[in-house]
C-alpha cells in the first residue's frame, strides 16, 4: 500500500477490487478545509472513465505491471490473437482491453501488452498512429476538392473514418487511434 500522494498520472491501482489506470492527479486545498487529491481514473475492465476524492493520508494498491511487445497476428471471434515476437507464444486478447482502438488493427502491428502482477492482461497500446489504404469513399468533383468539407470513406480494416474531399479511394492515410480522426495523407 502506497499513500495516494506518492502516486503519479499513469500509475495502475487496485480501486474497489478493480484495476484502474490514473489519467489525471490534482492536489487540492480548498480553503480552510482539508486537503485531497481529485483523481480521473479509468476503468480498466469496463473501460469506463471514474472521478474520485481521495484523501490525503489514504492509501491506494499500486499494481505492479510489466509492459511487452506483440505482434497482432489475426482475429478470432471476439478475441485478438498476440504474437510473443521473443518467444513465439501466442496469446488470445478479449475485444474489451483493446478497447475502441481496435477497429484500426491491421495483420503485423506491433503492440504494448500491459500486464498485471498475476499475468492477466490490463490494456493494449496500440501504435499513436497507424496507416491505413482506403477501400471506399465518394468520388470528389471539381468542385469538393476547393472546399474544405469531409466526406466518410472506408479504411482496409473495415473502420469508417471522416476524411476531406481531395482523399481518393486508393490513398494511405494516418489515422489517430486515439481518437478515431484524420491526420494526413501519406505520400509513398
Amino acid at each position: 500500500m502506497v499513500s495516494i500522494s506518492n502516486v503519479s498520472r499513469g500509475a495502475i491501482i487496485r480501486w474497489n477490487g478493480v484495476p484502474h489506470s490514473i489519467e489525471s492527479l490534482v492536489h487540492r486545498t480548498p480553503g480552510n478545509l482539508r486537503a485531497f487529491y481529485q483523481a480521473n481514473m479509468k476503468n480498466l475492465k469496463s473501460g469506463r472513465n471514474v472521478e474520485y476524492r481521495f484523501s490525503a493520508s489514504e492509501q491506494v494498491d499500486v499494481i505492479v505491471t510489466e509492459r511487452k511487445k506483440y505482434q497482432y497476428l489475426y482475429r478470432d471471434g471476439n478475441d485478438y490473437v498476440m504474437m510473443d515476437t521473443e518467444t513465439f507464444d501466442q496469446i488470445n486478447v478479449p475485444e474489451v482491453a483493446i478497447g475502441p482502438a481496435s477497429r484500426f488493427l491491421k495483420d503485423s502491428v506491433m503492440v504494448d501488452i500491459v500486464f498485471a502482477d498475476d499475468n492477466s492482461i490490463l490494456e493494449v497500446e496500440l501504435p499513436t498512429f497507424v496507416e491505413l489504404e482506403i477501400t471506399e469513399t465518394s468520388p470528389a468533383s471539381k468542385d469538393d476538392r476547393a472546399t474544405s468539407g469531409t466526406k466518410p470513406a472506408i479504411v482496409e480494416t473495415g473502420a469508417e473514418v471522416n476524411v476531406p474531399m481531395f482523399i481518393q479511394t486508393g490513398s494511405i492515410i494516418r489515422i489517430d487511434t486515439r481518437s478515431g480522426e484524420y491526420m494526413d495523407r501519406v505520400k509513398k
